[in-house]
């Protein structure tokens, strides 16, 4: 998407491979990609001035894969943090299956320390700290994949929009309050569950409702 015009009773949305039109848009991206878009007429000051507002936070995540979940016939849950680490929090991510997965994140500055080391480095220090918490098993993952949500074209950060002082107080309507025909979903804008996939999907159950309603 990178173009969005209202007409009177209409929206246009245009990308390099489509143009679209409809009785109204809902645009569920991050606050601050949403400012990457073209907007007609131009979105309000007040709009404007909250996107700017809003930066991605930085997480970079890890899932290392093994042969099976064997922290758990060690009793433990696959659960863990440690503040004083750069990978602070730990879960089972396994699925119904015979292998087993641990997750592991950095958050904030942490992250961003981790994203400048080699992949190789980076690596090694996940894996340093799932041997920390789980013992010498963790240190032979079958497969290890990692993914810094910074090198996100369309989220550029994870896993929420950060808000700094004031901008609550100062911008808050604009972040779901419709213009015209321009309907706001995306986490940041959910009220329960604000972050998470969860909190997605309830800000798209909200936003239909909306535009299903001004219709009517």
């Amino acid at each position: 998407m990178k173009r969005i015009a209202q007409e009177t009773k209409n929206v246009v949305v245009s990308s390099d491979a489509v143009t679209v039109r409809a009785k109204r848009v809902i645009v569920a991206v991050p606050p601050s990609i949403s400012s990457r878009i073209t907007y007609e007429p131009v979105l309000p000051a007040e709009r404007a001035m909250l996107v700017q507002r809003l930066p991605a936070g930085t997480a970079v995540k890890c899932a290392a894969i093994y042969n099976e979940p064997f922290w758990r016939g060690d009793g433990m849950s696959g659960q863990s943090v440690d503040l004083d680490s750069l990978v602070e929090v730990t879960y089972d991510g396994s699925q119904p299956s015979v292998l087993g997965t641990l997750n592991a994140f950095a958050f904030g500055h942490k992250a961003r320390e981790l994203a400048r080391l080699s992949s190789a480095d980076r690596k090694s220090t996940f894996i340093r700290q799932l041997v920390k918490i789980f013992g010498p098993k963790a240190s032979t993952p079958v497969d290890f994949v990692d993914h810094n949500w910074a090198d996100e074209e369309w989220t550029r950060g994870c896993y929420m929009a950060h808000w700094p002082p004031g901008v609550i107080t100062e911008y808050a309507s604009a972040l779901r309050d419709p213009i015209g025909r321009i309907h706001w979903a995306g986490t940041e804008t959910s009220t329960a569950f604000n972050g998470a996939i969860e909190g997605a999907v309830l800000s798209g159950d909200r936003a239909a409702s909306e535009a299903i309603k001004a219709e009517n």
